[in-house]
């Protein structure tokens, strides 16, 4: 029996005895769990490695230490790391410098001249917060700062944030250039910071000062003070994975040598240099754990070996109504071969936008239907589940093959009905959302699973599919497909997704007409609507896309168009058409009544929010509108404009995204997605916009966050770790050998409990 959600178990080799079981199958014990089970694993794989003493013994500091128990940071400095993401020394170490700015050695204030930037150090003997401008503003700060040769005036504009910060008898360093007024030095907007007495003086010479990422209450020179007297502590403990001899061949530095550079740079190449090690280990650590992951999928995992024919291809090709492309038949032709392999297949199967994925999918589904297993696709909402239902039952309404629809709507004597007939194995294929992870869903004899848009998905649902089951004795685990239309660019290929092989679609079906892209302002928005009512007088259907059902918190007399007001306001534009409306919220028979119309040409304009993003097939629909299209990620509004141009007869489609943008990002998307119609393009926009940590989301993927390493940016750096990482793991699977201790040890501490979700992808 194969339950899909509730409590794992371990994949331990059968026959095998626990106690004997390697590093690997550790890693994939992890792979397997959940988050009840996650103490007891890691203290089990903790056991089992040997960790390696530290160069240097400190009694109260580590590298492991919260920063709550460093004796430099206060109890407020403690809250505002954690809105920086920094918990422990680890975490303070990799918070690295976005800049480095020239600093200039102190010299007295006697000593200074005059239109040459400075840096000197004294008391303030005065402060005050001055008026300035009309209205008695508090916006000028003014400081007399003295020391042994002299005084001189410090001013700042603007400056309100300053008021009771800086007070007679502080002590303070302060750098800028020095000019006069009324015949007295002074400083404009100098930068400053407060000492202690027994601040070691800053050198009379130039060197670079890093610049942290801060807050308010946490300056950059507060940040830098504490890293500089951290390392002085913990230096010693930094453990290098790496040897000798590779160091030397990739012109790295030691990877203590590269935390004291790049905090503490003697030049911008050292700096350089050093960021260049830390993210090359970052990327490393990433791809081993993956790598590991790879290997134990490959030959730790059993999956059932489908069995295949020319008789079994041809009776497959016969259910479809039309011929596959060449690029699809090849895509098959990957996931065939997987298919027929004794360990799981974990495939990506991107393509764009109308390539025809789901037909695909479809194919590996039956394979495990021809073998007398059973299949499942799981999609990430009702609309698009019940399209995936409807779509494949009329594909196989001529063959004996039987499928289920399993959604949060289904009502209690449906379900249970629908339940005893998947356990009982007298339904082939099932198809739902999220409610198939529920503890009572029993399949009979899953085989393969397909999970569509699954970025939409959280990493611990999606790892529930790839939980194990025992039959007769023997540990299966099904074969994964995921789909996706939000083309994957190559650098994610090889993080988000390095532990999956990926087949891409990358040929539209023939008779897709083009589709043309307009961007305007809402100034236009009459104009376009004129058009729209020419087009339904031709006899087209159209698509209007808006960002909200109803008013909420912004409540009535907000510009956001909402779904109620714009069908209304759209129905007095339509005189003679019919307009209607569709949502989330609706009940299942009500949103199937609606679209059956739409596909029938009873309803000429649908008004939808983002419902309609994906599986929504209706030919004759060749206009799209998206309101407040600045509110949408671009990747949202590409799938979106997939929506027409799916009539096969090579006719010219409209999407007219309206919009206002007022940030750069959003300019950025809107630029972007009028350039091109390529979704591979536009993904590599998306991604540059965003950048890999919101391309889908950490929580979504899953993975540790990148700190240091940067994504696409430093693609060379993450190419050579992969080949480095899979060197290794070929090498020493289990990482047994000494010179690999020290990685096992960090693979740790870098996934922690959660390094088994990096196969959820």
């Amino acid at each position: 029996m194969r339950r899909l959600g509730g409590v794992p178990v371990f994949c331990f080799m059968p026959g095998q005895d626990q106690r004997g079981v390697s590093s690997v199958v550790i890693f994939q014990s992890f792979i397997l769990n959940v988050e009840s089970h996650a103490g007891s694993i890691e203290t089990e794989l903790l056991c089992n490695i040997s960790v390696m003493p530290s160069n240097a013994v400190v009694d109260i500091i580590d590298l492991s230490t919260h920063v709550m128990n460093l004796p430099q940071v206060s109890g407020r400095q403690v809250e505002r790391f954690a809105h920086l993401g920094i918990a422990t020394v680890t975490d303070l170490l990799k918070h690295l410098p976005i800049r480095y700015e020239q600093e200039h050695g102190e010299s007295s204030i006697g000593d200074l001249v005059m239109g040459v930037v400075g840096s000197v150090r004294g008391m303030i003997t005065a402060a005050r917060a001055a008026p300035a401008g009309r209205g008695g503003r508090q916006a000028k700060i003014e400081v007399t700062l003295e020391d042994s040769s002299g005084q001189m005036k410090l001013v700042w504009f603007n400056a309100g944030y300053l008021r009771g910060r800086l007070h007679p008898g502080m002590q303070v360093r302060v750098q800028g250039k020095v000019t006069t007024y009324k015949n007295r030095q002074q400083m404009v907007n100098p930068r400053w910071e407060i000492i202690e007495e027994d601040d070691q003086v800053v050198p009379n010479r130039d060197y670079l000062r890093p610049v942290y990422p801060a807050t308010e209450n946490l300056p950059s020179w507060a940040i830098e003070k504490i890293i500089g007297e951290v390392l002085e502590y913990v230096g010693g403990q930094i453990l290098d994975p790496l040897s000798k001899a590779t160091l030397k061949h990739h012109a790295m530095p030691k990877l203590a040598d590269a935390f004291y550079a790049v905090h503490r740079p003697a030049c911008e190449d050292d700096a350089l240099g050093a960021r260049r090690r830390l993210a090359y280990n970052e990327l490393l650590l990433l791809q081993i754990g993956i790598a590991l992951k790879r290997y134990d999928c490959r030959h730790r995992l059993t999956a059932h070996c489908l069995h295949f024919s020319e008789a079994v291809d041809q009776q497959i090709h016969e259910i479809f109504p039309f011929p596959l492309t060449g690029s699809q038949q090849r895509v098959i032709g990957e996931i065939r071969v997987d298919l027929q392999r004794n360990w799981p297949m974990s495939r990506l199967l991107q393509g764009d936008v109308g390539s025809g994925k789901t037909v695909v999918a479809l194919y590996a589904l039956l394979m495990a239907c021809c073998d007398r297993k059973q299949g499942v696709l799981m999609a990430p909402t009702e609309i698009l589940a019940e399209q995936h239902y409807l779509s494949i039952s009329k594909m196989l309404e001529h063959s004996t093959i039987r499928v289920g629809l399993l959604t949060a709507a289904a009502s209690e004597v449906n379900r249970k009905a629908l339940l005893r007939q998947l356990g009982a194995g007298k339904i082939d294929i099932l198809v739902g959302t999220q409610a198939l992870l529920s503890e009572d869903v029993v399949f009979e004899n899953l085989a393969v699973v397909v999970v569509d848009e699954q970025h939409r998905f959280g990493v611990l649902q999606r790892a529930a599919f790839q939980r194990p089951a025992v039959a007769q004795g023997v540990v299966y685990c099904p074969h994964y497909l995921v789909m996706t239309a939000t083309p994957i660019p190559r650098s994610l290929s090889l993080t988000l997704f390095a532990d999956l092989d990926i087949s891409t679609i990358d040929k539209l079906p023939p008779g897709r007409g083009p589709i043309v892209t307009r961007v305007v302002g809402s100034d236009k928005s009459r104009s376009v609507y004129q058009y729209m009512l020419d087009r339904l007088g031709r006899g087209d259907q159209a698509y209007v896309v808006v960002p909200t059902i109803e008013d909420g918190i912004s409540g009535p007399s907000s510009r956001l168009k909402n779904l109620r007001q714009h069908t209304k306001m759209l129905q007095e534009i339509f005189v003679g058409f019919n307009v209607a409306s569709i949502h989330g919220q609706l009940k299942r028979e009500t949103r199937e009544a609606i679209m059956s119309r739409f596909r029938a040409g009873m309803i000429a304009v649908l008004v939808a929010t983002t419902v309609i993003e994906v599986g929504i097939d209706v030919p004759n629909a060749r206009m799209m509108v998206v309101e407040h299209a600045e509110r949408f990620g671009l990747a949202q509004l590409h799938q979106l404009r997939g929506r027409i141009g799916r009539s096969g007869d090579g006719r010219k489609s409209l999407c007219v995204f309206i919009a206002d943008p007022s940030t750069e990002p959003a300019k950025e998307r809107m630029k972007a997605i009028g350039a091109t119609h390529d979704g591979f393009k536009v993904a590599q926009y998306d991604l540059e916009i965003r950048g890999i940590g919101d391309f889908f989301g950490t929580r979504q993927h899953g993975l540790p966050a990148l700190r240091v390493a940067q994504i696409p940016r430093d693609m060379n750096l993450l190419q050579l770790a992969r080949r480095d990482a899979q060197a290794i793991v070929k090498a020493d699977p289990a990482l047994a050998n000494d010179d690999h201790q020290v990685l096992r040890q960090l693979l740790v501490q870098q996934f922690g409990v959660d390094i088994g979700l990096v196969q959820a992808g």
